[in-house]
């Protein structure tokens, strides 16, 4: 019975260890393969970048091809560009979007909820990665980080500028500036932030996407859409994101701006309106060039995604 008994396990026992040794061998061969692919081989992947101050920011690289940055609008975050994104790495381009801090999965820190340190966040972005030559687009208060980056770091990475309902020159209203929105409400948003935050982005929403229009299609998936992002931001980060986006002024940014740049505006934006922004804007960037869009709300981006995406690639192939 033992000889029996012995021979058994004897037999397991080898069986095992072929069994361990084949499977090793098999690991062994298929680690290399799997290690052996480039980086850049993969269309689409995720990283997180560390800045300077210990903020921790998420961001998409996708594709490959000439560069483009995109920055997005508050309080979303960069899935907000997806169907930019998307569209423009299958049309042969390396696109480049971040959470800005505070924002979606980026860390949410106390300080740096400004414009300054939103340009100086993306420069050490665009420095680690050492890309040339880039296209920055920015949506709303992006499109104020996109002016701000080029007014403190200035055009040497940068080839073409695009900014889409965007805040500046300034949209606060003051004695130099009679035009703009009055200071309550950016109080009244802050109110929402602080308050009842999540209430405040679904009703925010609506106006956002021109879904208060006759004959309006946004979706209601479009409109739970926005809330879920904005709810991933930091309620603090966001309270005082409405101070950089409001009243910083942007004038001197736009006129250091030298390199050919595109303005697109919904001229129905309820956000961000039109007068007050884009068309005084665009009188103060050289040569600087302007699609308005009859009817179409401030989040154009996703309303009029084809015909945004067909005017942005025919824009960055020109």
């Amino acid at each position: 019975m033992n000889d029996s008994y012995n021979a058994a396990r004897r037999t397991l026992l080898a069986g095992s260890a072929l069994l361990a040794g084949s499977a090793f061998a098999i690991g062994a061969q298929a680690a290399p393969q799997r290690n052996s692919q480039p980086q850049r081989s993969t269309p689409m992947n995720s990283n997180t970048f560390v800045t300077k101050d210990g903020t921790t920011l998420y961001y998409k690289d996708w594709g490959a091809g000439p560069v483009v940055t995109f920055s997005h609008g508050w309080p979303l975050n960069a899935d907000a560009w997806d169907g930019q994104l998307h569209f423009l790495a299958r049309n042969g381009f390396r696109v480049i979007a971040h959470d800005r801090r505070g924002h979606g999965r980026s860390s949410q820190p106390s300080n740096g909820n400004d414009m300054d340190t939103y340009a100086d966040d993306l420069a050490q972005l665009i420095e680690a990665l050492d890309v040339k030559n880039i296209a920055m687009v920015g949506h709303s208060t992006g499109g104020g980080e996109v002016a701000r980056y080029i007014g403190r770091h200035g055009t040497k990475r940068v080839s073409r500028a695009v900014l889409i309902g965007s805040v500046p020159p300034v949209m606060l209203k003051s004695a130099a500036n009679p035009e703009g929105l009055p200071l309550s409400v950016f109080d009244g948003i802050r109110d929402g932030v602080a308050g009842d935050r999540s209430q405040f982005y679904k009703d925010l929403a609506v106006p956002f996407y021109g879904a208060n229009r006759p004959g309006s299609k946004v979706s209601q998936g479009q409109l739970d859409q926005f809330w879920l992002w904005s709810m991933q931001s930091g309620q603090k980060n966001a309270y005082e994101c409405v101070k950089a986006f409001s009243e910083t002024d942007f004038t001197e940014d736009l006129k250091k701006i030298d390199v050919p740049t595109l303005f697109m505006h919904g001229e129905d934006d309820q956000i961000v309106p039109i007068h007050d922004s884009a068309k005084k804007a665009v009188r103060l960037v050289k040569n600087a060039q302007a699609i308005f869009y009859p009817g179409a709300p401030h989040g154009l981006t996703a309303t009029l995604q084809d015909r945004i995406n067909a005017d942005l690639l025919a824009f960055l192939r020109g």
